[in-house]
């Protein structure tokens, strides 16, 4: 029954019913009436999508509307489309009760229409885009909301679905690389109902097969690569398809002998299943080798993969490059079982948690919009990827917030510029929260100065002098260091001001397992070199945080010394440069978290004042630095850097309130 929703004293809203289809009021779509604008291709989140619409319950949660059902018919009676699958019905019943619905549609952020589209094939495809149009607040798509699983009609098969959307976000599972709309569109998996015939329970079942393809009339290509992998793999490699007399989808035959297994069941039996891109991207062998525990090995270029923006999908797939395919098996016979384990174990973690039915995958999508929405309340990392057993919230073990009395050190790496040592030094007295000063003297053909020669300040200062010249010597565990909290900082940072690096401890103390930072830096791939590329370009979206000016745990200290991959340590001090590179990764490894860059500070050197004494000056710096994030990717054995849109700044810091109601007013600019 209808339930009533008092949303003020004055007007009530009822929640949509779902089960009154049959009685529906039924709404006749004419020729003359006008379609819904053509999808923008190129929107984004922040023009396309009406942020301003969202909070309106005064709770930082989106709230989504559902459109009440209707029959939409043509002049004639014709439905504008087939009645509505069981597929499309639990999407809406799951809106209808999860925790985001509203039955306002005035406080509303996101509106779901009760049109079924999952697939293009039961559309209409003009009358369904004036069906669109005819909403009640359509508003050209924005905030709109709409389900696709299977794009484009034969023969075409198009990677997007081929109504008018307007500026409507569309989480459909047929994606590629250049329709979809990153950071707009949410990818989804094509839901199949058999992958729940396939469950398994027990992750360490015996496995017959190193790897299993189950697809059905795959491109003659990818036949003839896998029969002429079999001769050479016959134990290893099973090859199934469709029956040629029984063309019942839960059986498979092997292609050359006929022999009869059961589908998909014997996905349970491969320790690696494969995925080829068909007519469509989307396939449903996706999700019935998860289901099976069978990792999957994706062998679809341009695939834009379920939930990409969130998941980490190479803790629990494999990707192999089609015209790679031939490299198939030597790749997954180099794969240890013991990371075979930990894979297979990510992907029953996955299909469980976002997969498992049409209930999951709707909420995650909810959730992603959630957390797009409100970033700062947002789901990290760990939360999506890690399985309740393995995450640890904090891998130091600290409280969620550090003591603030407790301070911190600052580690100074410096050779002989003792001018700008001072004044840093001067500089560094005046912060509240600075407990020491450690001078790392890395020059051996020069003392440095005595200490009666340094600033008079009133906190201790150490001086320590190293064996060789090496960038590293700013990473080791001195037992001086007493503190968690380390301010690592070069002699030539003078311009941060008592504010910025108070704050900066302060957003320390709440992220104490990550870089804090103020020089921000990026990585790109390049897709010309086919490698990783340092970049140094003003951007919102940062991946690393120089440790020219940065806080940090003293732990990463120790792990630097002890435990950085031995080629990254001896690139590092061979060549002079790249130490803070080489920390990023070592934090972003462990954590699996980005840095977080603290105030809008961007300039820290002065671009027309050349000094030769400063690394930056080499021409050749850029160039290097790259040359060290593609080397160090290949050192961890994965790309661990985590890219963010994220800036940390003080509460009302650009508000016109009086400073004496603001903790930190000398906040450096631009």
């Amino acid at each position: 029954m209808p339930q009533e929703v008092i949303t003020d004293g004055t007007t009530k809203y009822k929640k949509v019913n779902l089960y009154n289809l049959k009685s529906a009021p039924e709404v006749i779509i004419t020729n003359g009436q006008d379609e819904a604008a053509p999808t923008n291709s190129k929107c984004t989140f922040w023009d396309c999508f009406n942020i301003y619409k969202c909070g309106m319950t005064g709770h930082d949660r989106i709230t989504v509307y559902v459109y009440p059902l209707k029959k939409y018919t043509d002049e004639k009676g014709i439905p504008v489309t087939e009645t509505m699958s069981k597929e499309y019905f639990t999407i809406l019943e799951t809106i209808v009760e999860s925790k985001y619905y509203t039955a306002n549609p005035y406080e509303a952020c996101l509106f779901v229409p009760a049109i079924d589209t999952l697939s293009q094939e039961r559309l209409r495809v003009n009358l369904t885009s004036k069906v669109l149009a005819t909403l009640s607040h359509w508003g050209n798509g924005v905030n709109h909301l709409i389900f696709n699983m299977l794009a484009g009609v034969f023969p075409d098969f198009s990677t997007t679905l081929e109504i008018n959307t307007g500026k409507a976000l569309i989480a459909g599972a047929d994606f590629d690389s250049y329709t979809f709309r990153y950071g707009f569109d949410v990818s989804l998996p094509v839901f199949s109902p058999f992958a729940k015939l396939g469950e398994i329970k027990n992750v360490h079942n015996q496995r017959d097969w190193l790897v299993l393809s189950t697809q059905i009339s795959i491109d003659p290509y990818f036949a003839q690569e896998l029969q002429d992998l079999q001769l050479l793999h016959s134990n290893d490699l099973l090859i199934l398809d469709e029956c040629r007399e029984d063309k019942n989808y839960t059986r498979r035959c092997d292609v050359e002998t006929q022999h009869k297994y059961r589908y998909p069941q014997i996905l349970q039996k491969s320790k690696f299943c494969l995925v080829f891109r068909g007519e469509r991207m989307g396939q449903l062998v996706l999700l019935e080798a998860m289901a099976a525990g069978c990792v999957p090995v994706i062998v679809e270029d341009g695939v834009v993969m379920p939930f990409h923006n969130v998941i980490d999908w190479k803790r629990a797939a494999v990707f192999i490059m089609e015209e790679h395919i031939r490299g198939l098996m030597d790749v997954l016979a180099n794969i240890s079982e013991e990371r075979r384990l930990r894979m297979r174990k990510q992907v029953l973690f996955l299909y469980r948690s976002y997969f498992k039915g049409i209930k999951e995958i709707v909420g995650t999508v909810l959730d992603v919009i959630q957390d797009r929405v409100y970033p700062q309340w947002g789901r990290v990392y760990d939360d999506w990827n890690m399985s309740p057993e393995e995450k640890l919230t904090n891998p130091l073990f600290l409280p969620i917030t550090a003591p603030r009395n407790e301070g911190f050190t600052a580690v100074i790496l410096t050779y002989d510029r003792v001018q700008s040592l001072f004044v840093l030094i001067e500089k560094l007295a005046k912060v509240p929260s600075l407990m020491k000063v450690i001078v790392v003297w890395n020059n051996q053909r020069k003392s440095p100065p005595s200490l009666s020669s340094f600033p008079q300040i009133q906190k201790p200062l150490k001086i320590i002098q190293t064996r060789a010249n090496k960038l590293s010597n700013r990473f080791y565990p001195y037992e001086e260091i007493q503190t968690e909290a380390v301010l690592s900082i070069d002699d030539d940072i003078v311009m941060l001001t008592a504010d910025e690096l108070e704050f900066g401890y302060e957003v320390w103390r709440e992220f104490p397992d990550r870089l804090i930072g103020y020089p921000s830096r990026t990585h790109i791939w390049d897709n010309t070199t086919l490698s990783w590329k340092y970049e140094s370009e003003w951007t919102n979206e940062i991946s690393m945080v120089l440790t020219g000016a940065a806080f940090l745990h003293k732990y990463w200290h120790y792990l630097y010394t002890t435990s950085m991959p031995s080629e990254v340590k001896d690139w590092v001090d061979d060549h002079m440069n790249c130490e803070d590179i080489a920390m990023n990764f070592l934090v972003a490894n462990v954590t699996n978290k980005p840095p977080i860059k603290v105030a809008p500070r961007k300039k820290f050197k002065c671009p027309e004042c050349v000094n030769n004494e400063m690394l930056s000056a080499d021409l050749g710096h850029m160039i290097e630095r790259s040359k060290c994030v593609d080397r160090f990717a290949k050192a961890f054995g994965r790309m661990p850097l985590k890219s963010v849109e994220f800036r940390a700044d003080p509460v009302l810091y650009k508000d016109p309130f009086p400073e004496k109601l603001k903790r930190f007013n000398d906040i450096g600019s631009l």
